[in-house]
């Protein structure tokens, strides 16, 4: 169990010092014991309110996080149990305009369990309204950070929470849609934790409370960061290898258990980044590596596969930030390294194909510029999903094929010690990808922008 701040402790624990302004409550005339009558419902509010020092169960305003400014919505759950009732609805959407008047990211201090009975239907709509105003928002833009305190239940953690762009957690919280007096008796505790959301790819991190006002500052700073508008140059390679003889060459470089990885490209490329993990639906691929970050001071995201046969949650995460990177105006660095995707039984269940098609989608209709470097193995239809048409580059010790050149070999009925030769036929060698079209040009260890290596080739 986490310690429960209040809304204003949780404000200073994670702001600058003495930076928060809080918006004016907007008015709102009510009847005895609220819309519905509901008797004792004064006495339970000035009650509360004697508690906690606070007159409904969210405090928002605005402050500066890392020297950045944010809009902040901050619940009191020591307020009712930080329900939602009718004027927490209306201190919800005047925080939510007030950002997209002022062009600020809106950060969500989380803890609340739920809809407030006292006030039946109309404060279950307040979700409405909620969900309505996240959408405006994420129309003008606008990044939206939810941190999920204790508890995070109910209709807040189906909006403001799971709603975010950004969903970072506090350990031990409690997080989950049903609280712990509905759900089943039999359920799993740990279904409902914050740690538990993360593995299952609700949550993006799970942060110690003392290191979160950092790693708020930091997602800030990159948020606030120029966007470049012209496609970044992909990567240079990391270690100078000669370009192969023979396709198979190209296969067996590839394949090299020493040869760099995704993690070895972006911790070179990228002075800071940050990691958005998980498909929303349930899943987390570690093969694949998602987020946001700085490179050369500008704003990039990135999605990169680790040279595991990728599964339908690292096609759905990285369609995610594909799609976030485009509604924020940020672009994209993919990296391509598969074998091919997850073809078991397990990811035909999990949707392969509409997991695929659904990264194809997010690429194609990006509006950003999508700049891809193939860094070891390209395996069909899975490492293309990610592949930026026009704009791809190839490293040294890469390959890209339509399909491997074993399984070529048998699906055109040649015996195994045909492979090497059916590569060559292919045509999988990052040369043979930059005769091609396929590729723009092979990328080097040294300092020459990628069009002048282009050229160097070429001629």
């Amino acid at each position: 169990m986490t310690t429960r701040l209040s809304a204003r402790a949780a404000i200073a624990s994670f702001t600058d010092p003495g930076s928060f302004v809080e918006l004016p409550a907007p008015p709102r005339e009510s009847p005895d014991d609220g819309p519905l009558g509901w008797t004792g419902y004064d006495a339970s509010r000035a009650r509360a309110t004697a508690r906690t020092g606070e007159t409904e169960s969210v405090v928002t305003g605005t402050a500066l996080i890392g020297g950045r400014p944010a809009a902040v919505i901050s619940f009191e759950f020591g307020f009712l149990g930080g329900s939602l009732g009718q004027r927490t609805g209306d201190r919800l959407e005047a925080a939510y305009t007030h950002a997209r008047e002022r062009r600020l990211p809106l950060v969500s201090l989380i803890a609340t369990g739920g809809s407030r009975m006292q006030e039946g239907m109309l404060a279950l709509s307040q979700l409405q309204r909620v969900a309505r105003q996240g959408v405006l928002t994420r129309a003008a833009g606008l990044p939206q950070i939810a941190v999920l305190r204790d508890p995070t239940t109910g209709g807040g953690w189906a909006t403001l929470g799971a709603g975010a762009d950004v969903v970072l957690a506090l350990p031990g919280a409690q997080v989950g849609f049903a609280g712990s007096r509905v759900r089943p008796a039999d359920a799993d505790p740990a279904a409902y934790t914050a740690e538990g959301q993360y593995a299952a790819g609700h949550v993006d991190a799970v942060v110690p409370a003392p290191e979160l006002s950092g790693v708020l500052a930091d997602w800030l700073r990159v948020l606030a960061a120029p966007r470049p508008t012209a496609p970044v140059d992909p990567p240079a390679a990391p270690a100078d290898v000669a370009p192969p003889a023979t396709g198979w060459e190209a296969v067996l470089q590839a394949r090299h258990p020493d040869r760099p990885h995704a993690e070895a490209y972006l911790d070179a490329w990228f002075e800071l980044r940050l990691p958005l993990s998980g498909d929303r639906a349930g899943g987390v691929d570690p093969g694949m590596l998602c987020g946001l970050g700085l490179h050369e001071g500008r704003a990039v995201a990135y999605a990169a596969q680790c040279g595991t046969a990728t599964r339908p949650a690292g096609y759905r995460t990285a369609a995610r930030v594909i799609r976030l990177a485009d509604r924020l105006g940020i672009p994209v660095l993919t990296l391509v390294d598969t074998p091919g995707a997850a073809n078991d039984a397990a990811a035909e269940h999990a949707g392969a194909g509409a997991a695929i098609a659904d990264t194809f989608a997010a690429v194609a209709a990006a509006g950003v510029p999508v700049t891809t470097l193939l860094i070891g193995e390209g395996g069909s239809g899975g490492a293309l999903a990610l592949a930026a048409p026009g704009n791809t580059w190839v490293t040294p010790d890469s390959y890209f094929s339509v399909i491997a050149p074993e399984l070529a070999a048998a699906i055109l009925k040649r015996p195994a010690e045909e492979a090497p030769a059916t590569a060559d036929q292919l045509r999988v060698r990052p040369q043979d990808l930059v005769a091609l079209g396929v590729a723009r040009g092979v990328v080097t260890p040294t300092a020459a922008p990628p069009q002048q290596q282009q050229e160097q080739q070429e001629g």
